[in-house]
């Protein structure tokens, strides 16, 4: 099926009702933060009835014990999450409802029911069993965003095995690091990705099958056809009854040296899954959505497949690259109503220009959300302006294992912050002993344990985990925060990347944010470099619009800019111009290999990182 452009209709982007005020005034760093992001600027839309109606009162009453009773259970408490994401749909009157729409690299359209995905996910079980795979075992999955990618990550979880996502723009390092250590027994591939395969199975000892999908003439030893082992495997399957603590699936974090860390998530994790995806996706039955991350990373596991499978929604997949055209046509063909997407994304979109968002219609779409990095809020004001729409940012990790702090519909979004900590949860910042720190105040981001999804292990590393507890009573997310008068929650930076210069601390991604609001800069990354007189220096990478001429006095005026937008301290005395920045495939700026760069450092992990 070909997606076509269609013209753009009459919408009611200009209907949406958008409040702000701004009072222009600067914090200083340090204790109180900085710059004209003090909380004052409001955006309110008014919308339908949002599934989390009343968030004081949630807060107030809501327990996790709650949650519970919107989970299938088992005989004898047991769980299984792929039973909550597919199978109990076969019961509940959604047999027939469209689970997947997947689109392929040629926009091919094509739609799978819930029965279908789960006929196909118990006959992969049923071969995966057959091929010795047990309670336990883990079985990794290097698929491009295809059917395949989607029944295998189900039918993994439904035998009880472990799920392993593998980002398909891995390499041959990043994929031995991974399945060697996690002694992974199968691998899931295809033809075009088996390739980076084929010179490391001799270093994977623990490697049994490499099963590839879509035909191919011949296959090596040790290799076997995917259509072949599901053709003659039954539909019937009955499903493991995991204890809640049994583990799901594991997923490979970077860091900045050493090798990857594996992520334990237990089938527990459906809790906080579900529950998140209703309030912050704000998902409902008549949702058509679209989660534009890579299951290889952890959003799309989560957020793409057992979160919202789970409270029956259809999702999108586009196994296509980003192109503003086809997204947007994408939208209009499938009439998508609630839209999970990255803050990179969104800026290539804005940089796309407004003239091709006329182009379409776009009027399906009542909820955007968008997480992987903050949310700079000339963004959220782009947003309105072009789509009529808010842009909900949202915070939390691999290691969470579901969204911890948010802008959820029902709250009016303040451009910049992450929003306020959800029910269930206690988010705040504290001192490095763990004391509470009022509002305005500079500190640690934790979060209090007991959450239903967060991390039970790192996988044979138990002094690894232990570090993100190193505060007492606390688990310590690695960024720094302040909270305002308000509750919401303020993203500052990693703990490692803010800047000291002169005495005063200054987070990268507000100087970042101010950058991306001079109209000559799209994208930009920061970095403290040592100064001899201060300390460090703030330092700007930067990637300039379209048709943009460099020259000194561009440079000057984009300091000046800066420092008008924030302090005299906090802008880049230097300026470095790049045609891109390293991201990840979420979309993060990986500002430490800025640095390393910089500094002649090593550059650690870069199996994230997106050099397509």
């Amino acid at each position: 099926m070909k997606l076509v452009e269609k013209p753009r209709k009459e919408t009611n982007n200009g209907k949406h009702s958008k409040e702000t005020a701004k009072d222009g005034q600067s914090l200083s760093s340090g204790k109180t933060m900085n710059n004209s992001r003090t909380g004052k600027e409001i955006i309110k839309k008014q919308s339908g009835q949002a599934n989390l109606e009343n968030y004081e009162l949630a807060r107030a009453t809501f327990s996790w014990e709650d949650a519970k009773k919107e989970i299938d259970y088992l005989a004898d408490g047991k769980i299984n999450a792929a039973y909550n994401a597919v199978d109990r749909h076969i019961h509940n009157g959604r047999r027939n409802k469209v689970a997947l729409y997947a689109v392929d690299a040629k926009n091919n359209l094509s739609s799978f029911t819930f029965q279908d995905i789960y006929y196909l996910s118990n006959r992969l079980g049923n071969a995966l069993k057959s091929l010795g795979i047990k309670k336990g075992d883990r079985v990794f999955v290097f698929l491009p965003r295809i059917l395949e990618l989607y029944v295998s990550t189900i039918a993994i979880a439904k035998i009880g095995a472990v799920v392993g996502p593998l980002f398909s723009a891995f390499g041959p390092d990043a994929l031995r690091d991974r399945l060697l250590d996690s002694e992974a027994k199968i691998v899931i591939t295809t033809p075009e990705l088996k390739v980076k395969l084929d010179g490391i199975k001799s270093d994977l000892p623990n490697l049994e099958y490499v099963v590839v999908v879509g035909n191919e003439d011949t296959l090596k030893q040790g290799e076997i056809s995917y259509e072949e082992i599901v053709s003659g495997a039954s539909e019937k399957l009955e499903v493991a009854a995991m204890d809640p603590e049994d583990p799901l699936y594991l997923l490979y974090t970077s860091g900045t040296t050493g090798k990857p860390k594996g992520v334990v998530h237990v089938h527990n994790d459906i809790i906080g899954q579900h529950m998140t995806t209703k309030w912050v996706l704000d998902l409902k039955e008549d949702d058509v959505y679209w989660c534009t991350a890579d299951p290889g990373w952890v959003t799309g596991t989560v957020y793409g497949i057992f979160g919202p499978w789970s409270n029956g929604a259809s999702v999108v997949t586009f196994e296509g690259r980003f192109d503003a055209a086809s997204w947007y046509a994408l939208i209009d063909k499938l009439h998508i109503t609630v839209w999970y997407t990255a803050p990179t994304a969104l800026r290539m979109l804005m940089k796309a220009g407004d003239e091709i968002v006329t182009q379409y219609s776009l009027n399906t779409l009542r909820h955007i959300a968008s997480v992987g990095e903050p949310l700079n809020p000339e963004v959220i004001r782009w947003g309105m302006k072009v789509y009529g729409l808010p842009i909900h940012d949202n915070w939390w990790q691999t290691e969470t294992g579901m969204q911890l702090v948010a802008n959820i519909p029902v709250l009016p979004i303040k451009p910049g912050s992450m929003g306020k900590p959800l029910p269930g949860v206690h988010v705040t910042v504290v001192d490095d002993n763990g004391e509470e720190l009022e509002a305005g105040q500079l500190g640690r981001l934790v979060v209090r344990p007991g959450w239903p999804s967060m991390l039970r292990h790192v996988w044979r590393n138990e002094e690894k985990f232990k570090e993100y507890f190193k505060i007492p009573g606390w688990y310590f997310s690695g960024d720094n925060a302040w909270r305002d008068e308000d509750g919401y929650l303020w993203f500052v930076g990693r703990a490692d990347d803010v800047i000291n210069t002169a005495g005063h601390r200054v987070g990268p991604f507000e100087v970042e944010s101010a950058l991306v609001e001079h109209p000559a800069v799209t994208e930009a990354g920061v970095i403290g470099k040592p100064d001899e007189e201060r300390g460090e220096i703030i330092k700007a990478f930067i990637v300039l619009a379209n048709g943009v001429k460099a020259n000194d006095e561009l440079l000057t005026d984009i300091k000046e800019f800066t420092k008008r937008q924030l302090a005299a301290h906090a802008y880049p005395r230097e300026i470095e111009i790049r045609d891109s920045l390293p991201k990840t495939r979420s979309g993060k700026i990986m500002r430490r290999l800025l640095k390393a760069w910089e500094l002649g450092l090593p550059t650690g992990d870069t199996s994230s990182l997106d050099d397509d």
